[in-house]
C-alpha cells in the first residue's frame, strides 16, 4: 500500500559545511525543506518518488562562524540559494531500482536545477516503522558550482547531505 510523505508527516533537510582559507568566518547549516511531497510504494514502478519546491528552503541553525546568524542572516542565505544557487527550478527523484530489506537500498535519478543524475542511498527501519535515510549529494556532478564568498576564500563544501526522516516528525 502506498505511503505518502511531507512537511505534515516528515522532515526533509540538508546539511551544508564549509572550506577555504576563511572557513571559520562561515557557518555549517541546516536547512529545512518546507514544501515537498513523497510517495513510498514498493510495488510500484517507480517505488519512490520526491518532489520538492527549491524556493521553499529555510535555514534552521548555523552553527561555527565567526558571530551568530540572525533573522536577516537566514533570509539573505534564503535569497541566495533562490536566486543564486538553484535558480528556484523544480527538485524531483525517481527510483530505478527499490531493493527492500533492512535496509532498503534505492537508485534513482535526482533533477537539480535542470540536470538529471544518478544517486544511490539506504533507508533504514525504525522500531516506530518510520524511515531515516541520507544522501550525499555533490553540487559540481549536477553542474552547480559551490557557493563562494569573500573572494572566493570562504566556499560551502561541494558535497551537502540531504535526510529524509518520517519517525513521527
Amino acid at each position: 500500500m502506498p505511503q505518502s510523505f511531507g512537511p505534515e508527516n516528515a522532515r526533509l533537510t540538508v546539511r551544508t559545511g564549509r572550506t577555504g582559507a576563511a572557513s571559520k568566518a562561515g557557518h555549517d547549516l541546516l536547512i529545512e525543506v518546507t514544501s515537498w511531497s513523497a510517495t513510498l510504494d514498493p510495488e510500484g514502478d517507480p517505488a519512490l518518488t520526491l518532489t520538492a519546491d527549491s524556493s521553499s528552503l529555510r535555514v534552521l541553525e548555523g552553527t561555527g562562524g565567526v558571530q551568530a546568524l540572525d533573522d536577516d542572516d537566514k533570509a539573505g542565505i534564503r535569497q541566495t540559494i533562490d536566486d543564486e544557487v538553484l535558480d528556484g527550478t523544480p527538485i524531483e527523484f525517481r527510483s530505478t531500482r527499490f531493493e527492500p530489506g533492512d535496509p532498503i537500498r534505492v537508485e534513482g535519478e535526482l533533477e537539480l536545477r535542470g540536470e538529471r543524475r544518478p544517486i544511490a542511498f539506504a533507508l533504514v527501519s525504525g522500531a516506530d516503522g518510520g524511515l531515516v535515510g541520507t544522501a550525499v549529494v555533490r553540487q559540481t556532478d549536477w553542474g552547480m558550482k559551490p557557493y563562494s564568498a569573500l573572494f572566493g576564500t570562504l566556499k560551502v563544501a561541494d558535497e551537502v547531505e540531504v535526510a529524509v526522516d518520517t519517525r513521527g516528525a
